[in-house]
């Protein structure tokens, strides 16, 4: 979204340099800090009067005005776009200035010029990052006007068994044996007792 305003402010410029440009010398594409890579297209404008011939160049912006390298010369002013095709693998990557100057009949030269254009052949291309998307859980919306009723759930109640606590009256077999002897030596000996106390009563 961000390369729209951009380019149209680009487009707004290059409209202002065109309509100041009075000598109809003009470099319209490639633009002052592009990127350049392969085969590039130069378009401009060279149809002035008095027109001798032109020459298309490029050098390093290190020094811009040493050692100008042509790219095409025009015999004739050029028309039809584009003014050349630029083959940047041709040279090394760094930031160069395109110039174009058109010589006319009276000797004197028009000149356009591009500078920071920056030639990338040796750099990958960015590589767009894959957008991660994120599932958004959708809320659970109950209605105000909704109750819930309580489902009664069952409770298992265990018992566990429990030990009942020993009887103290209960007796075992040889207590029994022995409270009988015990109760068959008291009737014996109340039974002596008592026919002892009947046979003195009588003799006295």
């Amino acid at each position: 979204m961000l390369n729209l305003p951009i380019a149209m402010l680009k487009a707004f410029f290059l409209l202002i340099a065109l309509f100041l440009q009075t000598n109809g010398v003009a470099l319209t594409s490639p633009q002052a800090g592009d990127v350049l890579r392969g085969q590039v297209e130069i378009h401009g404008a060279m149809d002035v009067p008095n027109f001798a011939s032109a020459e298309l160049a490029f050098s390093f912006a290190s020094d811009p005005a040493q050692s100008w390298f042509t790219i095409q010369t025009f015999p004739q002013p050029k028309q039809d776009a584009p003014l050349a095709i630029w083959d940047t693998t041709a040279i090394t990557d760094g930031d160069y200035v395109l110039h174009l100057r058109v010589h006319l009949q009276d000797g004197s030269v028009q000149d356009a010029i591009v500078t920071d254009l920056k030639i990338r052949n040796a750099v990958p291309l960015p590589t767009q990052t894959p957008t991660e998307v994120f599932e958004i859980a959708t809320p659970l919306i109950v209605q105000a006007n909704e109750t819930q009723t309580p489902q009664p759930t069952a409770t298992l109640f265990f018992v566990q068994p429990s030990a009942l606590p020993a009887n103290p009256a209960a007796l075992n077999d040889s207590e029994i044996s022995a409270a009988f002897i015990r109760g068959a030596l008291t009737v014996i000996v109340l039974f002596i007792c008592a026919s002892l106390i009947l046979y003195l009563r009588k003799n006295i």
